[in-house]
């Protein structure tokens, strides 16, 4: 049998083997919990990373419109930009159904001055050109009964000493300044109003919508027109200020031719009369005084004659 001190000291071994088991299997389960939560955020991240790809394709699709709306102005232009000088009648050929302008700005010699201004300097213009069916329009001979001078301010008339963009025809005040050169009514003045995108011109006598662009540069603009610009001054002319004096002027003369006419009547006749008369009193008052001139020196000449004598 054992004793009593072995007893107790077999219990205590036995207590102590058992708490040492319990708390070392308890710690070691908890670990094991901790470290695999953790593991899910590790990956979370990568989640949200694809999404920005998928907003990241539409930006491209929307650059592609503006592309398109630069090649429209493009398409609108008949003639792409000249390279090395500048040549308004190459330009319209180019273009075609021109042929009446061109032979007009060669023959006035605008296509020279044009082509030295356009080439040697800084100047710009803008050019409505009317097309040859606008020339056609017109009655006939309409062209060929004008001046060389009226020929040159007609084309000049289609001539601005500017380049103006499409979007700066709202900008002019009117009237627009051409080459012709005086805008007072009645001489050549020309009126640009917009409506939208729609240019409207008038003469006073002529009103018409600009067409298409047939070119631009940084220093010349062709617009086409459907009509020819007629100016007030050339085809329907304002009387003179000078004829107004003339009416008094031939009163004058007419009065003149009346009094020397011999069918003047009695009035012309009277006058005439009148003016010999004062003439031969003028002569006879003249007469007189001579006469009793004479009669003065003729005593004093004998009193010195009788004078000498004596002596």
């Amino acid at each position: 049998m054992m004793t009593k001190p072995g007893v107790f000291s077999l219990s205590i071994l036995l207590l102590f083997h058992f708490h040492v088991i319990n708390t070392s299997a308890q710690p070691t389960a908890a670990p094991v919990q901790s470290t695999t939560a953790p593991t899910p955020p590790a990956n979370a991240p990568a989640k949200p990373a694809t999404p920005p790809s998928t907003p990241a394709t539409p930006p491209t699709s929307l650059a592609k419109p503006p592309i398109q709306s630069a090649k429209a102005p493009a398409q609108s232009v008949q003639v792409p930009i000249q390279k090395g000088s500048i040549d308004v009648t190459k330009i319209l050929a180019k273009a075609h159904g021109y042929s009446v302008l061109i032979r007009l700005l060669k023959s006035t010699g605008l296509a020279a001055q044009l082509y030295g201004q356009l080439n040697n300097s800084n100047n710009g213009f803008t050019i409505f050109a009317p097309t040859d069916t606008a020339f056609s329009n017109l009655k006939p001979g309409t062209i060929n009964s004008l001046s060389d001078l009226q020929k040159t301010q007609l084309i000049q008339f289609h001539i601005l000493n500017s380049v103006i963009g499409l979007s700066n025809f709202q900008t002019l005040s009117n009237p627009v300044p051409t080459e012709a050169g005086d805008t007072s009514a009645g001489e050549f003045p020309l009126n640009v109003t917009t409506a939208g995108n729609q240019v409207n011109i008038s003469t006073g006598l002529v009103n018409t919508t600009m067409g298409g662009t047939i070119y631009m540069d940084n220093h010349l603009a062709i617009y086409r027109v459907d009509s020819v610009l007629l100016p007030l001054d050339i085809f329907s002319p304002k009387p003179k200020k000078a004829a107004a004096p003339k009416p008094a002027l031939t009163d004058s003369s007419n009065t003149t031719t009346t009094a020397e006419s011999p069918s003047g009547g009695g009035g012309a006749t009277t006058a005439s009369s009148s003016t010999t008369d004062t003439d031969a009193a003028t002569v006879n008052a003249s007469g007189a005084v001579s006469l009793s001139t004479n009669k003065l020196l003729l005593p004093i000449g004998v009193v010195v004659v009788a004078f000498l004598v004596a002596k």
